[in-house]
């Protein structure tokens, strides 16, 4: 199935999907700040660069978009139709990005 965008519609697209500080991720934070935990945002010096980080209780968290990382069993976790080459190694390589990330951060 060919894109509905022109190839310059979708890059201007793709190219406003924010890497951090998503609605998600606010959420998140707000919650865990309104409830006195301290924590850090995405921080360099951990595998994955967690979306937040609560070194008191030596915990990392990830706000991962089901689409982004294929959730497996979710509705959102859909590939699309057109350039599926693409989209394919992208996403997988994404899974696989995650679950290296999740073992370097148990190692530590």
């Amino acid at each position: 199935m060919a894109d509905k965008f022109s190839k310059e519609t979708r890059s201007y697209i793709m190219s406003r999907i924010r890497g951090k500080d998503t609605k998600p991720e606010i959420l998140v934070r707000k919650y865990l700040f309104a409830r006195g935990l301290r924590f850090r945002k995405n921080d360099k010096r951990y595998p994955g660069r967690p979306d937040v980080v609560l070194p008191k209780y030596k915990t990392a968290v990830f706000v991962h978009g089901c689409f982004w990382h294929l959730h497996e069993g979710c509705k959102y976790a859909k590939m699309p139709k057109s350039n599926v080459e693409y989209w394919e190694k992208k996403l997988y390589r994404n899974r696989e990005r995650d679950a290296r990330n999740q073992a370097e951060l148990k190692a530590m």
